[in-house]
């Protein structure tokens, strides 16, 4: 989301450099035995939690997945982990995040925040529209320090029109088809795997850059304004990002936001194409709810997750606020009342049969990276989805837009050991998932709260 202003020159000297401490844990890793005995372990699959099931890590994968009880090889090195009263998950997976914009605007470095997301059991993230250099290097740096860093999976700039609304570096101008090739072929060469289409871009622009993106193997998904989500959706559109990227699209003329009734044909008919089209929609509710409701509902400006954000990111937050003119809307009960109409939408969608992504537009205000993500699965339930289908949206279906659905998002052998054991079932209360008793990135555990201070792993 965001507001439109001049991006700030990036300063990443240093970014890359290596954390001789972390890579040795890291190289600690690679031939390391972990298991997990004895645990409840979800399946996004099913949407279930199977019973009795231990789970053998052998350096960064899984090896095996289990009936608790059958025999597995030890090693004189092997880790294990009691994991009766346990439920083991998949990493949660962000699917819109930003490393670099709104945190260059304050300042801040996308290393600073890397090690929220890890300690939030955040295991993965997909940048959705970044300085494209500057992003890279947060990649590079994730990579380099792998226990205190998630996965960082990278998008195009934002491809809008001329100019581009958040300025030359977070976005890119392009207006005819035939700048796209070119584009696109620069684009692969950066190992970017999804192409963001902007609110600016129009039809013709919009439809080349999914033609040719498809032709070459990229997710290509939309922050939409002048592009309708019908159109997008014709066009073959892979991904939708924001609920205003349906919402703005299905309020019949002369109806309110906060009043509108989805029970109306043009809602209809978009539902039934983005069923058709098997398009993903990533809602974001997090971000709508604290632009419409900051910053006057404490509940929301003093939440506890904000706390860990960094200082200089927390106090950018009230100015970032005012100068992209939040709240939106009216009074509050008004405002409150289109957030809920936001819900029921996703909602709506979600049992019409559409796929839902999960993803938070961290660090926006008061989107704190890492922590926000829990908040998200809990507007996603109290909207009316069951916890089992927010998780499966939150892993596997998070793990299939970033193509990575055979490394993963599930817990399977041959996959990257990336998984959270939790102290309470998440499948019963969604707020379980913040009931960390362990992260597991790349095979290696660890305390939530090393990961915050930076302490070896046990």
């Amino acid at each position: 989301m965001g507001v439109a202003m001049p991006v700030f020159a990036v300063r990443w000297i240093g970014v890359v450099l290596l954390c001789a401490t972390l890579l040795m844990r890291a190289n600690f890793a690679a031939d390391a035995t972990l298991v997990i005995e004895g645990c409840s372990l979800f399946d996004p699959h099913t949407q279930s939690m199977l019973p009795d099931r231990t789970v053998v890590v052998r350096g960064e994968r899984i090896e095996a997945v289990l009936q608790t009880g059958e025999p597995f090889k030890l090693t004189a090195d092997t880790v294990r982990i009691d994991g009766s009263g346990r439920f083991v998950i998949p990493g949660l997976i962000d699917a819109h995040v930003h490393v670099v914009h709104v945190l260059d605007l304050a300042g801040v470095s996308g290393e600073e925040v890397l090690r929220l997301y890890l300690a939030a059991g955040v295991t993965s993230v997909r940048s959705t529209g970044d300085e494209l250099a500057a992003a890279t290097k947060v990649k590079w740096y994730a990579e380099a320090n792998a226990l205190a860093s998630p996965r960082v999976f990278l998008c195009s700039p934002l491809l809008d029109a001329d100019p581009p609304i958040h300025g030359p570096l977070t976005g890119r101008a392009i207006t005819h088809p035939a700048e796209v090739p070119p584009l696109l072929d620069d684009l692969q060469r950066r190992n970017v795997s999804t192409l963001k289409i902007y609110a600016g871009t129009t039809r013709d622009v919009g439809r080349a850059i999914i033609d040719e993106g498809h032709r070459r193997g990229f997710f290509v998904t939309a922050h939409l304004g002048a592009y309708s989500a019908q159109d997008a959706v014709a066009d073959g559109i892979d991904g939708l990002e924001h609920i205003w990227s349906v919402f703005n699209y299905v309020v019949p003329a002369g109806a309110t936001r906060s009043t509108v009734d989805f029970d109306n044909p043009q809602c209809a008919a978009l539902i039934a194409q983005l069923v058709e089209r098997k398009t993903y929609v990533d809602p974001t509710l997090t971000v709508f709810r604290n632009m419409i409701l900051l910053p006057d509902v404490p509940e929301v400006s003093g939440h506890a997750d904000n706390i860990l954000a960094p200082a200089k990111l927390r106090e950018f937050w009230p100015r970032y606020l005012q100068q992209a003119g939040c709240p939106q809307g009216g009074d509050l009960a008004t405002r409150r009342r289109e957030f809920a109409k936001y819900q029921e939408l996703t909602g709506r969608l979600y049992r019409a049969g559409v796929p839902l992504l999960v993803g938070t537009d961290a660090p926006e205000p008061h989107v704190t990276p890492g922590f926000s993500l829990h908040q998200e699965l809990e507007l996603l339930v109290e909207s009316g989805i069951p916890p089992a289908a927010v998780l499966q949206a939150a892993t596997r279906h998070n793990a299939t837009v970033l193509r990575k659905q055979d490394q993963l998002g599930s817990l399977e052998a041959g996959k990257l050991a990336d998984l959270l054991v939790l102290s309470a079932d998440p499948l019963i209360d969604i707020r379980n998932t913040r009931r960390i008793d362990w992260v597991i990135r790349g095979g290696v555990a660890l305390r939530p709260a090393e990961v915050l201070s930076g302490k070896s792993p046990e």
